[in-house]
């Protein structure tokens, strides 16, 4: 399944930096608001060290990690949902994506100018949340008026569709996000069927200085206070040290870079890593001569969906799905070494595929 994130956050809080440092996409980065007019988009190749590991052991012809689709979304700014600066664009591109990946500025540099002339990262995010849920208002309060029409058959159901409505838009007002809201099941179709700003799931990154990559900084902390009952992850990364990391070459000297830095991994493992969560994403694998490959599921998933990913005939035509459990398959050392010890399972369509899962899958259409 292709994952999808949007980049966002004021002018001039890191975002393109970070973009350019994640996707090495080169987008502008400039000193000034608007740099980014429409959404730069890029890819991210999603780091795993367990792919790396059955490569080592299968020596394919080829080795397929899995992606993240970055979109790096243009400025907002006050009265973005009214169509000020680039708003009604910024709100159009966000509802194409699956999670919000908000860059918060928690850094002081006077070179670098802020679009509201002080440094205050509770403010700058509460400008989008308003701006993010002043839209949500407009498309709720619309659909509120189409489901009243509809219930003035006094229709149970359509009643109930009100009340929720009512509900949602109550919460809005209120200044929460709808992702914040807890609902029924019919509660939660009606949510989804909105497409709501607010409901997507979102990742803060506190974009700090390099002294605080590790600890944080007085801006964090009250950061993280904030938003600490909201159903949020937050990570800290310096988009400046990532863009030095992007522009080294091998893995030897990125991996010394970070050890001069006194970092056990660059920021894009972070940011990869609180996505997936974010998300409930895990990632099986398939093993052959031909290629080693990661796929991108949501936990949960039973064998049929999962082997969907890589075809709908899979799905249509499933039969059953061999299964290596992925520490199996490295203390084997081969395929034929787990069979042997009877490590290979043979599930059926309830098996709930596990993180790291090895799988074949046997269909027919």
């Amino acid at each position: 399944m292709a994952l999808k994130c949007g980049i966002v956050g004021l002018p001039n809080v890191g975002k393109s930096t970070l973009f350019n440092a994640l996707t090495s996409a080169k987008a502008l980065a400039a000193n000034y608001p608007f740099a980014t007019k429409d959404p730069n988009i890029g890819v991210i190749t999603v780091p795993d060290s367990r792919l790396d590991h059955l490569a080592e052991l299968v020596k394919p012809q080829r080795v397929l990690p899995t992606t993240i689709e970055i979109l790096d979304i243009a400025g907002l700014i006050k009265g973005a949902s009214k169509g000020e600066g680039l708003g009604n664009q910024f709100l159009a591109n966000i509802r194409e994506v699956d999670a919000i990946i908000h860059v918060i500025r928690c850094f002081d540099n006077t070179n670098v100018v802020h679009v509201d002339g002080s440094v205050d990262p509770v403010r700058d995010k509460e400008v989008i949340d308003t701006e993010l849920m002043f839209k949500d208002l407009e498309t709720v309060e619309k659909r509120l008026e189409r489901l009243r029409r509809q219930a003035k058959a006094g229709k149970k159901e359509d009643l109930k569709l009100v009340a929720i409505a009512e509900k949602i838009k109550t919460h809005l007002e209120e200044a929460k996000p709808a992702r914040s809201l807890e609902l029924d099941e019919e509660g939660t179709t009606l949510l989804q069927e909105m497409f709501l700003l607010t409901a997507k799931p979102i990742l803060y990154v506190c974009n700090v200085d390099e002294e605080s990559v590790e600890s944080g900084n007085a801006y964090t902390e009250v950061f993280r206070k904030a938003v600490a009952d909201e159903p949020a992850e937050v990570i800290l990364i310096s988009a400046d040290i990532e863009a030095e990391i992007a522009q080294l070459e091998s893995k030897e000297e990125r991996k010394e870079f970070l050890e001069e830095m006194g970092l056990h991994e660059p920021g894009v493992n972070k940011l990869i890593r609180a996505a997936y969560h974010l998300l409930h994403l895990i990632t099986y694998f398939t093993a052959g001569e031909k290629e080693v490959r990661a796929w991108t599921i949501r936990r949960g998933w039973k064998a049929p969906a999962a082997a969907g990913v890589i075809h709908s005939d899979f799905e249509k035509g499933f039969i059953r799905a061999e299964v290596i459990k992925y520490d199996d398959y490295i203390h084997y050392g081969s395929e034929p070494a787990v069979k042997e010890a009877g490590k290979m399972a043979v599930e059926g369509k309830e098996y709930v595929v596990g993180d790291g899962d090895v799988m074949h899958f046997r269909f027919n259409v």
